[in-house]
């Protein structure tokens, strides 16, 4: 049976799932979650009413939150990429690092962005440059760890990496990796040239106009 991912492809949640599919080529059914299919939103709606995605279905079964969707594709569906990786201690290295980037480096981007969209009266100017700063210590934390890496563990790619490659995209975005960090922008640049990544980078390209801060004219 067709695995069903409900998602969106401009959504950094969403890609961090669609990398972990299209790594091990995993077949799937796109249910598209757009404000004008009332049909698909209603779909995903009463598998999920807490509304937030992706969300996997596997027949009968309801898969949710992006790491347990990517830890059940590697259980399930296996591929020539494990994304949790075989010894204990290194996956435990990848599943700490997936929640590093989710935390401290996803939950202070959508901060700027989420606040952005709200009445200008409604804004939260401490809070902002609060998550700014969250950002530019996780950047310089992540530095240090990423030293003589190539991948986010050390060793191979991982669920960590499906976790940093949308984060590290759009919080530079937000606030600028600095110049200091040689070694985030390095590995984000690495991030996006792996194959996978390019390809949900590419199918999101339409939806730019969308990002409330304006989209740079890079990447």
């Amino acid at each position: 049976m067709t695995l069903k991912l409900y998602a969106h492809p401009f959504s950094s949640y969403c890609q961090k799932v669609l990398i972990a599919l299209y790594e091990n080529d995993i077949a799937f059914e796109w249910r598209v979650l757009t404000p004008d299919d009332a049909a698909t939103d209603a779909e995903f709606t009463a598998l999920w009413p807490i509304r937030r995605m992706p969300l996997l279905r596997d027949g009968e079964r309801t898969v949710i939150e992006s790491s347990i969707i990517i830890e059940y594709l590697d259980r399930h569906y296996p591929g020539a990429t494990p994304l949790i990786p075989f010894d204990v201690d290194t996956a435990l290295e990848a599943r700490a690092m997936d929640r590093f980037f989710d935390h401290y480096v996803q939950t202070p981007l959508q901060k700027v962005v989420f606040d952005s969209l709200r009445p200008v009266a409604d804004r939260d100017p401490w809070g902002v440059n609060e998550a700014r700063t969250r950002l530019d210590i996780a950047y310089a934390w992540l530095d240090g760890k990423l030293a003589g890496r190539t991948w986010a563990t050390g060793g191979d790619f991982s669920l960590a990496d499906c976790s940093a490659a949308p984060a590290l995209f759009y919080a530079d975005w937000v606030q600028r990796i600095p110049a200091e960090c040689a070694n985030v922008q390095a590995y984000r640049q690495r991030l996006l040239a792996r194959p996978s990544f390019a390809r949900a980078v590419d199918e999101a390209r339409p939806y730019r106009s969308y990002f409330p801060l304006g989209a740079p004219d890079r990447d």
